[in-house]
């Protein structure tokens, strides 16, 4: 939800108090600024689901829908001049491409899915290497160049150094921490080895340094469905059952990145966040927009709890009959803490953060306090939060992350057949693509490892 946010900028002084505005104007006060933007973050959300009342909200409600209409023409345009090939074009870097991505803006569970697929590749012998923009991750900064360097660039025709892509993983070591790769490439990075995660905004880049540079035969672009200049092979879409398309808005008076009948261009449909309900009215509604992708259903399942600490694993009945406190920073934190209470916690208390939130000490250290002093039994968050952590000392109350992974519960024959014509390179190259070549019989085997103690 971070455009639809920054959108609220605009409001800012109708929303955040004058206390509040004073402390930003100190450009040094770096916690105002940050507290600001999750505030309107948070108050975007509350506008754009109608959960936020009163004549401000409903004037904020129209202003987002007239621009929604303008970005809906933007989408528009800039699909049709990818496809005429006019100021926009795609590119194909020679070898397999896939794209796992979604319509609307928020989690859908895609991190487990892409965890799920690479690890299944990886074990058929393809080399496998995981693209991302490395969304809220701290940048490094740009060198910055002389005017008599920039005209000794264009007189010589030689380009000035930029700074590559961030390699996370090269398969067989974690290279960067968190803040620098992002919560999502470096949760990959840890529990895939022999698998590149590779991070840059320019994905394109990103993939010839995969390929050229760590031998990937096999490229995973992490949330790209709208990102074009990428020629992928299979796109993914990925639907939360539970909110398939947000409020049914396009950005910024709702979530949809793009109209619903961009659907047509997937290639395979997961239905995720599945809870055992008949989805039959939601799977005839995507066959409205395409009637040849292949289904699949699945669900988010907790596998074990690990000490946040000390990295042992705990089995899933600690949390029966205990009093937890839970803390999260995701765009659904409604279903993680429910997801704890069917595992039989009884949610004592619960601090709530913007999605991709990085903690401070003092956040979670109030929060450890806070739970001793309702006599918590203990702390439980998410994998994806715990990333962002700061080093935890060791305390009486333990904190645990939950790990989880993705169940099939219909669909695994497609799934088998998807993995069979991935790994084995029979798929139909688009027009003017390489064939991908197969991936080599032999490969060294890769050892599971265990994840670094911490992510700092």
């Amino acid at each position: 939800m971070g455009g639809a946010g920054n959108c609220f900028l605009l409001f800012a002084p109708g929303i955040i108090s004058p206390e509040r505005v004073g402390r930003m104007a100190h450009r040094k006060d770096q916690g105002a600024w940050q507290e600001t933007l999750e505030e309107l973050e948070q108050y975007a959300v509350e506008v754009i689901f109608d959960r936020a009342r009163g004549f401000k909200a409903a004037v904020l409600r129209a202003v987002l829908w007239v621009l929604s209409l303008v970005f809906r023409g933007l989408v528009w345009l800039r699909h049709l001049l990818y496809r005429v090939r006019f100021l926009l074009r795609d590119h194909h870097l020679g070898t397999l491409i896939i794209c796992v991505g979604n319509l609307t803006m928020g989690g859908t569970g895609k991190t487990p899915v892409v965890e799920m697929l690479a690890r299944a590749l990886r074990d058929r012998g393809r080399q496998v290497a995981i693209l991302s923009r490395g969304y809220k991750s701290a940048r490094p900064k740009r060198r910055k160049f002389s005017l008599q360097q920039r005209l000794g660039a264009w007189w010589t025709h030689r380009p000035l150094p930029r700074p590559g892509p961030r390699v996370v993983s090269d398969g067989r070591s974690v290279l960067l921490d968190s803040r620098l790769a992002g919560d999502e490439p470096f949760m990959l990075a840890r529990n895939l080895p022999g698998v590149s995660v590779v991070v840059d905004k320019d994905r394109v880049k990103a993939g010839l340094h995969a390929v050229t540079g760590l031998g990937a035969d096999t490229l995973l672009l992490d949330d790209g469905f709208q990102y074009l200049r990428l020629r992928h092979r299979l796109d993914l879409v990925l639907v939360d059952a539970s909110r398939p398309f947000g409020n049914g808005h396009l950005i910024p008076r709702g979530t949809l990145r793009e109209p619903r009948r961009h659907l047509k261009r997937a290639s395979y449909i997961f239905i995720t966040r599945c809870d055992g309900s008949d989805n039959t009215e939601l799977i005839e509604h995507l066959r409205r927009y395409n009637r040849v992708a292949e289904i699949i259903e699945c669900a988010h399942q907790p596998r074990y709890l690990v000490n946040a600490v000390t990295q042992q694993k705990k089995p899933l009945d600690l949390l029966r009959g205990k009093y937890v406190g839970a803390i999260s920073g995701i765009a659904g934190p409604e279903s993680f803490e429910e997801g704890l209470r069917r595992l039989g916690a009884m949610i004592d208390t619960t601090r709530r953060f913007t999605d991709h939130h990085r903690y401070s000490e003092d956040e979670v250290y109030g929060f450890i306090e806070h739970c001793e002093r309702r006599d918590c039994d203990l702390i439980v968050t998410t994998e994806k939060d715990y990333v962002r952590f700061p080093r935890l000392p060791y305390t009486d109350l333990p904190v645990f992350y939950l790990r989880m992974q993705i169940q099939i519960l219909s669909g695994h024959d497609a799934w088998e057949r998807m993995i069979d014509r991935i790994s084995t390179g029979r798929l139909t190259a688009p027009r003017g693509a390489v064939t991908p070549v197969p991936a080599a019989s032999q490969r060294m085997a890769v050892e599971e490892r265990p994840p670094p103690p911490h992510p700092l």
